[in-house]
């Protein structure tokens, strides 16, 4: 009879084990915990002003050095961690975005999740996420969201970039106090291709070229 009942129990554990080891195992968000906390280090040695313009997201951010010289008339505050997705943005929202209550959150991301694998209806919700997050305990900062960019690296991808910059688009221009600013479509040359002289060798990273294509569509909305 016990026979009975722990054969199944014990098959029942053995099918269960893979998900346990999962549930114990670090979040590949966590990768990002070390550049988090150099992150709340820098802000307790030299606290950031309040009321500035926060530049959040992805590679594209933290590579963007020139943000003070670009922006002059705007505190700006640069809180890129490279190679990161939009979910990553929503998850330490509460401490790389909040504590600095700035009157505007610029938010660069979607790139690496599409080329994850991640749908442009992913890329959309997580969107939506980091908005509601930034809401409850920001309500009167506005929130801008940078174009998904093209590309030549990631070329095979502009359908979904196109759909998700279109669906995030959309819901920025019903909704109060958010703004899509769009640099896709000044990235793209003559036949709806990526300007090759906008990118580094890798072919994915901006140069200065594009870094002063960037400021000069970003500015606008920062004065």
């Amino acid at each position: 009879m016990y026979r009975k009942l722990i054969r199944p129990l014990m098959l029942a554990l053995a099918a269960a084990w893979p998900a346990v080891v999962a549930a114990q195992s670090p979040s590949p968000a966590n990768q990002w915990e070390p550049e988090i906390r150099k992150f709340e280090e820098a802000d307790r040695l030299n606290p950031p002003p309040e009321g500035a313009v926060l530049f959040i997201g992805s590679s594209s951010i933290r590579l963007w050095q020139t943000l003070a010289e670009d922006f002059p008339g705007s505190k700006v505050i640069n809180r890129g961690f490279g190679g990161s997705q939009l979910a990553d943005s929503v998850l330490y929202a509460e401490r790389i975005v909040v504590p600095y209550r700035p009157r505007m959150v610029v938010l660069y991301a979607g790139d690496n999740d599409l080329a994850d694998g991640k749908t442009p209806q992913q890329v959309f919700e997580d969107y939506k996420a980091f908005v509601s997050r930034v809401r409850q305990k920001l309500p009167r900062t506005k929130i801008a969201f940078l174009s998904i960019k093209p590309s030549p690296a990631r070329a095979a991808l502009l359908p979904k970039v196109r759909e998700a910059n279109e669906l995030v688009k959309a819901y920025a221009s019903r909704g109060k106090r958010l703004i899509y600013i769009d640099v896709f479509t000044p990235m793209l040359g003559g036949e709806g291709m990526p300007r090759p002289e906008l990118f580094g060798p890798d072919k994915l990273h901006m140069n200065q070229e594009g870094y002063r294509l960037w400021k000069a569509v970003v500015a606008p909305y920062l004065r």
